[in-house]
């Protein structure tokens, strides 16, 4: 069984159709990239899994529960986690303070400062800053206080909503670097991303997404070798 599966979903904005019956899985363990152009609907299909968005029909199955009309708050108490696109953390609290608000779906103090402690760990600049607003981060820094705080909440599976976008080459790869030790540390990764090249070489699998419909799906490396989305997607 997929960990999460979603099943001929649709999603309208209004009268305009987003998402025209898409249908996909990602297994225990995998990190699956969705790529596609701008307005392709893949930051939609990730608001409609994590609950912020409802579909006008089809199914999202996690681990074997439908949560399809499951409320944002609870979908992350399951184990799910969402870094926006945008990275949308809260300017006006702290670094420590906006870590800490990613655990509260959890109880266990000794636990949270555990994650805590792992986070730093992780992303070394963060304890460095924690006393810091988080709106006078720098974009890479924002980005690493996003993951940072998703991985609060102790999800099974992380979803990630363009994390390079606007940054820098080298913090480019220090993200990707990043998203490849938190899938190799036992989380399954759902990466949305427009650098299609950088997706599809950290991924196991993808899947490609044109004006809301999945057109392609495959193996990331034989992708990453075909010649249409060598065309479309990578520039070459």
């Amino acid at each position: 069984m997929a960990m999460l599966e979603v099943k001929d979903l649709e999603v309208y904005y209004g009268m305009i159709q987003a998402i025209k019956g898409i249908s996909f899985e990602v297994n225990e363990g995998e990190v699956i990239a969705l790529i596609g152009a701008n307005g392709a609907g893949k930051t939609t299909t990730l608001h409609t899994i994590t609950g912020l968005l409802s579909p006008k029909s089809g199914h999202v199955m996690f681990e074997g529960k439908d949560i399809t009309k499951v409320p944002a708050h609870k979908i992350v108490s399951m184990g799910m986690a969402h870094v926006p696109e945008g990275r949308r953390v809260f300017a006006e609290l702290s670094v420590y303070e906006n870590l800490r608000m990613g655990a509260y779906t959890r109880k266990d103090k000794n636990e949270i400062e555990e994650s805590l402690k792992n986070v730093y760990k992780r992303f070394p600049r963060l304890e460095e800053r924690k006393n810091q607003m988080a709106g006078t981060l720098s974009g890479g820094e924002q980005q690493m206080l996003a993951m940072g705080r998703a991985l609060m909440s102790k999800p099974r599976i992380i979803l990630m909503d363009e994390p390079s976008m606007g940054l820098s080459p080298i913090l480019v790869n220090e993200i990707f670097d990043i998203i490849r030790a938190v899938s190799e540390s036992g989380t399954t990764v759902l990466l949305v991303e427009q650098n299609a090249k950088k997706a599809l070489s950290i991924a196991d699998r993808a899947y490609v997404l044109e004006t809301g419909k999945i057109v392609l799906e495959g193996n990331a490396k034989d992708l990453l070798e075909d010649d249409s989305i060598k065309k479309a997607y990578l520039g070459e």
